[in-house]
């Protein structure tokens, strides 16, 4: 006996587990009761279990109040005429009203729509809503397509499976390492042959020639160009009325660009940048050519850092590599002539005669080499060692070209290449005040009256060299954040060719291009959210129309046109 009542006991509870509690019934229908899978044939019959009043009442209560609740919130809206949509699909969706208001529903439907609202009421508030359109719009757009095509991956062979020497009974291979190498990085295994390469666009079919219409835009004579200069408010009125569009962004070359510079001819926009493999990229604008326009060529094996167009022969461009290699672009005869060449570690160069013939070069560990283009074979005339520990960039005097300043360690020196000595050369003025190291140091344009400088310690400098004295006086500081980080190219201030006072720098965030007068008053700030996405740290003016590239690290030129 003892047995079957415990047996009978088990069998309740298990019920009271399984039965749902039931709801209010409509007449003629009858609710399904769950049964458990383990009730077998001869065990006692399931009963329905009745709840009585005591246990409803706690939850007729609830129910009530909830009623009550709902029923006010619904007048205050109808006298207030505002309906809210979401809250009246829900309640549409899931019940049916009947005559008396809420009958049909049980005190877990009225509490799940309570619930409902609530949160609905909770999501409005904190605007939700707003906040998903708002980070739709702040993602970054996707990146051009225009320029370059990303080359199809190879098919990778897949190897034969590896098998243990051990276990096939054979004895193990034995193998002779090379010798170390004792440089870090032998150049010399890394770098093109010396003399002329031929002018050959890699990103066209084999055996293409160059455009015919390339040589014609490049001998363009645009020295009768005259530059004026506008007063401030006329300047930055041309400012505002120059935009980026989507044929104006595109892939020049495959990697992270450290030097370009517009062709100072008018009729199109001609555009040269060199990256950090060593490419070299012609970008017409508006050129059927290539890949959208784009050209490109590896005349060196290493970051292309400085690149400039010959003021008096426009078909030649001189680049330089970190390979050690200074090459010529002549556009008439399809070559890359070698100019200047030594084993690695070239960093800058500059004009150092009117004629764009004799060049001043900077090697990285502070030698200065005179170069004259006329002169065969492609050594230099002098070498000249200023600062054992870096150099970083070299700028000539626009009107008396013996001078030229060079960005050392932490100061700017400007030296007269009259009185170079191989070492130890006596300085004309110096520019003090930098506490790391000096990005760039540059003449302004026109007159080089003023030296503008770009430090690490996140400062901007101009400094007042019309005198010439001994110490360059400081003229206007500038707060800029230049810390890029190793992926991206360091930042750079440089003047507005067209504008003397002027000069144009990129920012890290937000992602933009600002112009400030010397005084340090900021004169304009290109935006666009749909085609600037990017750090544009390379950034220069066209010498004569209103024009104005940026690169950043993969590959890609953005221009501002008006």
């Amino acid at each position: 006996m003892a047995k079957e009542a415990m047996k009978q006991a088990v069998v309740k509870i298990y019920l009271l587990q399984e039965i749902t509690p039931p709801g209010p019934e409509e007449p003629g229908t009858e609710r399904a009761v769950r049964r458990s899978g383990r009730q077998k044939k001869g065990d006692l019959a399931t009963k329905r279990l009745n709840y009585t009043n005591k246990d409803n009442s706690a939850k007729k209560r609830k129910t009530a109040t909830l009623k009550e609740k709902i029923s006010d919130e619904e007048k205050s809206q109808n006298e207030s005429k505002v309906k809210k949509e979401d809250s009246s699909n829900v309640e549409n969706s899931d019940v049916e009203r009947a005559s008396n208001g809420y009958g049909g529903l049980s005190a877990y439907e009225l509490e799940r729509l309570e619930n409902i609202r609530q949160n609905q009421a909770f999501l409005s508030s904190i605007n939700l809503l707003e906040a998903t359109e708002d980070l739709k719009r702040s993602v970054r757009p996707k990146p051009s397509q225009r320029g370059l095509v990303r080359s199809k991956a190879a098919v990778r062979e897949v190897p034969p499976p590896r098998k243990s020497l051990r276990l096939q009974n054979k004895e193990a291979e034995t193998f002779t390492l090379p010798p170390e190498s004792r440089g870090v990085l032998d150049s010399q295994l890394y770098k093109k042959p010396p003399g002329p390469l031929p002018m050959v666009p890699v990103n066209m079919e084999e055996g293409s020639r160059l455009p015919p219409q390339l040589p014609e835009l490049c001998s363009e004579d645009s020295t009768k160009e005259e530059k004026m200069e506008l007063d401030l408010k006329e300047y930055r009125s041309a400012l505002k009325t120059m935009r980026i569009t989507e044929d104006r962004v595109a892939k020049v070359v495959k990697g992270r660009i450290f030097s370009a510079a517009f062709h100072p001819c008018t009729s199109s926009l001609l555009i040269a940048t060199g990256d950090m493999w060593g490419h070299v990229g012609l970008w017409n604008l508006d050129g059927g050519w290539g890949d959208d326009g784009v050209l490109l060529f590896e005349p060196h094996t290493r970051p292309v850092s400085c690149m400039a167009f010959s003021r008096t022969h426009p078909t030649h461009l001189l680049s330089l590599s970190y390979d050690g290699s200074l090459r010529c672009m002549d556009v008439e005869k399809a070559l890359f002539d070698d100019v200047y060449d030594i084993k690695d570690g070239l960093k800058t160069f500059d004009f150092l005669s009117h004629d764009c013939m004799t060049l001043v070069v900077g090697h990285w560990y502070g030698d200065v080499a005179i170069v004259d283009r006329r002169t065969p074979g492609n050594s230099h005339e002098s070498l000249h060692t200023l600062d054992p520990k870096s150099l970083r960039c070299v700028s000539v005097h626009p009107l008396h070209k013996q001078y030229f300043a060079v960005a050392e360690n932490k100061v700017v020196s400007i030296y007269d290449s009259r009185c170079l000595k191989k070492t130890k050369s006596q300085v004309v003025s110096q520019l003090h005040g930098h506490s790391l190291s000096i990005s760039s140091a540059y003449f302004s344009p026109s007159t080089g009256n003023r030296v503008l400088t770009s430090c690490m310690d996140n400062k901007i400098r101009i400094y007042d060299t019309s005198a010439m004295t001994t110490t360059a006086p400081l003229l206007t500081s500038i707060r800029h954040d230049m810390h890029t980080g190793r992926w991206l190219t360091r930042l750079s201030a440089v003047w507005d060719p067209k504008q003397e006072d002027c000069f144009v720098v990129g920012c890290m965030r937000p992602r933009m291009v600002q112009v400030f007068h010397e005084s340090g008053q900021l004169q304009h700030s290109f935006r666009d959210d749909d085609h600037l996405s990017t750090v544009l740290s390379v950034t220069a003016f066209h010498p004569t129309r209103n024009a104005l590239l940026g690169g950043n690290a993969s590959g890609r030129l953005h221009v501002f046109t008006d």
